[in-house]
């Protein structure tokens, strides 16, 4: 199978598995589907409003702090193609996963001259602080929310498992199927232990030298406080644009940052289950907004209209960004014909 049809396969997987948490969670409001769209005409859309405006801050901050991570390599990329490439990245990323990150090194490579494996280089980097920051915010929630977190992994995870197990240990038939499959994975794991060692010293080895010299190249950074100050920003950023939706409806506006911390954490891994969190990003906040005792119609509706809203500022900049590249670079372009 080819990587190209590897990729389709997993979009439409993943896609499908999208579609099925959008039906599943309509589904279990549709008797409500009237109140539903009453919270929605009368939701306060200035605070949407804000959100947006903020999100967007948090984009072009990201094509701002892009120029400290090229420059050491000796490369630049003007600030309007840069953030350019951010939306339309975004934007590709509802299709094919990780396609965002291929489609924005490609459009600087196009327009402003940066090698490919360069511009790919300081992503995956960005990408490494991406995931140290959201570390940094899982202990912060986890000393902020500390015996929520614990009921929650109690509720969702422990208490399902154990109910899971208890119905195996009573039944001697599925009890041995579950010991056999251990024992059986026991011994795969053992037979192609060579394998996995061959393949953490080739390809997947040198993904991971990768990684490590992708975060090793923030030292060479000229302004490194400034650097960590934006990375900062923009999660600061995607915090308060989820933070100021809470005021968009009644049923949300009581809740504080300690709750838009955990939301943020755990909707930040909605996203990896479905292009661009479809179905999964709902489900997700709806599920806690539930635990925290927001009533059914605004924990359905508030995660719908904070998606939806992002939908359409990356469809509409993503839209307008591929439009505004070739006029912006018009002389570029003409040179190159």
């Amino acid at each position: 199978m080819s990587k190209n049809t590897k990729s389709i396969v997993q979009f439409i997987v993943l896609l499908g598995i999208g579609i099925l948490l959008v039906w599943l969670s309509f589904r279990s409001v549709w008797t409500e589907k009237e109140k539903i769209l009453e919270s929605f005409k009368t939701a306060n859309y200035f605070w949407v409003a804000i959100s947006i405006a903020i999100s967007f801050l948090s984009h072009f901050l990201r094509a701002y702090r892009w120029n400290y991570l090229l420059k050491p390599a000796g490369y630049s990329v003007k600030l309007a193609d840069a953030t350019c490439a951010v939306l339309v990245g975004y934007f590709a990323n509802y299709g094919l996963p990780r396609m965002g990150e291929i489609t924005r090194c490609t459009l600087v490579t196009k327009y402003d001259d940066v090698p490919f494996e360069v511009a790919l280089g300081t992503v995956i980097t960005e990408r490494i602080v991406d995931m140290l920051i959201l570390i940094a915010i899982f202990f912060l929630t986890l000393f902020a929310q500390f015996s929520q977190l614990k009921d929650l992994t109690v509720t969702y995870i422990y208490d399902p498992m154990m109910l899971k197990l208890k119905g195996i240990t009573e039944h001697p038939t599925g009890f041995i199927i579950l010991i056999t499959v251990l024992l059986v994975l026991c011994a795969g794991l053992f037979l192609v232990r060579k394998k996995i060692a061959g393949l953490l010293k080739g390809k997947t080895g040198n993904i991971i030298k990768g990684f490590g010299k992708g975060l090793s190249s923030v030292k060479d950074i000229d302004k490194k406080f400034q650097f960590i100050l934006l990375s900062l920003a923009i999660w600061a950023s995607y915090f308060y644009s989820l933070y100021v939706c809470f005021f968009a409806f009644a049923g949300t506006s009581h809740l504080g940052q300690s709750e838009c911390l955990v939301l943020l954490l755990f909707g930040t891994f909605g996203v990896v289950f479905s292009p661009g969190g479809l179905g999964a990003y709902p489900a997700i906040i709806t599920a806690l907004l539930t635990y925290y005792g927001v009533e059914q119609i605004a924990a359905f509706s508030f995660p719908w209209m904070a998606w939806t809203s992002q939908f359409i500022l990356i469809v509409a900049l993503g839209i307008l960004s591929l439009i505004l590249l070739p006029i912006i670079n018009k002389t570029k372009t003409n040179a190159i014909s």
